[in-house]
């Protein structure tokens, strides 16, 4: 009792009719778009951010200033 190939047939008739060819390539272009656009969203989540931490504590910094004043003058 499973679906024929005569089934299958007509029923791809009825919907070339119903919605015509240039509708359905341009609906099938549509869904290419959306995929596409998917794969490149979830290309961009995978990359990490980079990431900017600074470890230096306020001493550090005011020794490296130090430092660096002690070269100008």
């Amino acid at each position: 009792m499973g679906i024929s190939v005569w089934q299958i047939l007509i029923i791809a008739v009825v919907v070339v009719l119903l919605f015509g060819r240039g509708k359905i390539s341009d609906l099938m272009g549509d869904v290419a778009k959306g995929i596409k656009s998917f794969k490149k969203g979830m290309a961009e989540d995978d990359t990490p951010a980079p990431k900017t931490i600074n470890h230096q504590t306020s001493e550090t910094v005011s020794a490296e200033k130090a430092e660096d004043q002690s070269k100008v003058g």
